[in-house]
């Protein structure tokens, strides 16, 4: 197994995480949040994209998907505290951009050479992500990076435990 192998099974992994955790909720469960002062979890699942895709173009220009017109700036650090459901997209939705970028994501990883992935990212991710291959790292696990706030959304609605 190489390197794209290994960040293309990983995203396989962070994402039979995310459907497990997300399959059975329905819309309204997207907008509940796991404690006070967390983010519910419409607007993280728009972060990740948001930021996602934001980051994806940067190492992989255009390859990202384009998202809908107004959709980062309603996922960002400004918008965190709105509850109004209508302000953010369907659990589907959601699923479908996060497809695309995930499509997007395995192109940008087969485009990149082994050597590729040794050389520096972007200047403004080399302190925790010197290399291109850690950018495709932090990518594909970001999603984990937040899966954790959904358990106990999973536990106040009474969901079955999925893992």
């Amino acid at each position: 197994m190489n390197s794209k192998e290994i960040l293309k099974s990983s995203l396989g992994l962070t994402n039979m995480v995310l459907h497990s955790y997300l399959g059975d909720m329905d819309d309204s469960d997207l907008m509940k949040r796991p404690g006070i002062g967390c983010n519910h979890i419409a607007w993280q699942l728009g972060h990740l994209i948001a930021s996602n895709a934001n980051i994806l173009n940067m190492v992989a220009p255009g390859m990202a998907p384009e998202l809908p017109t107004g959709f980062a700036e309603k996922h960002s650090k400004e918008s965190k505290d709105c509850n109004e459901a209508a302000q953010f997209y369907s659990k589907q939705q959601y699923m479908d951009l996060m497809k695309k970028l995930d499509d997007a994501l395995i192109a940008a990883i087969d485009q990149a050479s082994e050597a590729d992935l040794d050389k520096p990212s972007p200047e403004s991710f080399r302190s925790w992500c010197p290399r291109l291959g850690d950018i495709f790292v932090l990518l594909v696990s970001h999603p984990l990076m937040h899966a954790g706030q959904w358990v106990p959304v999973r536990r106040m609605l009474e969901k079955p435990v999925v893992m």
